[in-house]
């Protein structure tokens, strides 16, 4: 990253918000993440997406994206210390995956 320059390390940093965002989680991946499912309307979708290209969310640790719903959720969950518990959701998937589940 440090190769990179200033303008693109912030569009490396903008996809990996939009990666970590579009983890959002499914009714179908309950039993491999131990998050329940979140239903999250198209337009509330787009609506993240373009605002996380749009940099309003640069100061959130990327892991305040992982597995939440509405892009607001990200505000709250980077400001309220919940990183630990997207850190420890991410590491659960991660074994769901090796272990074949």
């Amino acid at each position: 990253m440090e190769q990179l320059s200033t303008t693109d390390r912030n569009l490396v940093n903008r996809a990996r918000r939009l990666e970590r965002f579009l983890t959002q989680p499914f009714f179908t991946t309950e039993q491999f993440s131990g998050m329940k499912g979140k239903q999250v309307s198209l337009k509330d979708s787009l609506d993240g997406c373009e605002r996380i290209l749009a940099d309003e969310f640069k100061d959130l640790p990327e892991s305040a994206f992982y597995m939440i719903g509405s892009i607001d959720e990200a505000q709250k969950k980077g400001n309220t210390g919940e990183k630990k518990d997207s850190k420890a959701a991410e590491a659960n998937l991660k074994q769901s995956v090796k272990a074949g589940k």
